[in-house]
């Protein structure tokens, strides 16, 4: 049964409801009586916010992005003083994220575009931005590894970024969902960085 909330809480408790049924089902199989069930608030304050799913998905993956952004941004593998440290433990921070239940580990951004690109762009570009940031972090720390190895690595900088972004950002989740298994993606993820660096 709904219960009353204040406008900010019902917001956020329906920001917070998309987010989890859309990784745990889908964009496209998430109804908005869906949304309202999991946020335990009625469609009429649903619409009092959002006048239509795709606002809502919109505001969610740009919630998730801005979520995911001081994630990142306060993980301890910032802090290393050593870049090659740095990327590693950015792998290792991928990775150690892959636990649990898989919708709870599941990327909305990703989730959302694959399915909606084409019909639904709008919510496309939170994803774009949030891998432009990621692309561009990654390349700057391997660009100063590279200059710091002592032997010559096999590829350049942005082709090992955009691989690494590839890798982490959207394989893991479609690896795990496929086998129902994270170490599965955590093993494949991180065979393929040692590959290419």
């Amino acid at each position: 049964m709904p219960r009353p909330h204040n406008s900010a809480e019902t917001r956020s408790r329906l920001l917070d409801a998309a987010r989890d049924v859309i990784r745990a089902q889908g964009y496209a199989a998430t109804t908005v009586d869906d949304i309202c069930t999991a946020a335990g608030v009625t469609k009429g304050a649903f619409f009092h916010h959002f006048e239509s799913k795709e606002r809502l998905g919109i505001a969610a993956v740009e919630q998730f992005g801005a979520m995911a952004s001081a994630l990142f941004g306060a993980a301890p593998y910032n802090a290393y003083p050593d870049p090659r440290d740095r990327v590693l433990g950015y792998v290792d921070f991928r990775a150690s994220m892959l636990q649990g239940d898989i919708a709870h580990y599941t990327c909305l951004l990703g989730t959302t575009v694959q399915e909606v690109y084409a019909t639904h762009p709008r919510p496309s570009r939170g994803l774009r931005s949030w891998n432009v940031r990621t692309y561009r972090v990654l390349t700057r720390d391997i660009e100063a590894a590279k200059n710091n190895a002592t032997r010559p690595t096999r590829h350049g900088a942005p082709k090992v970024s955009a691989t690494s972004c590839k890798l982490f950002c959207r394989a893991p989740y479609i690896f795990a969902k496929a086998k129902q298994n994270p170490e599965v993606a955590v093993r494949q993820a991180l065979a393929t960085c040692g590959a290419i660096w």
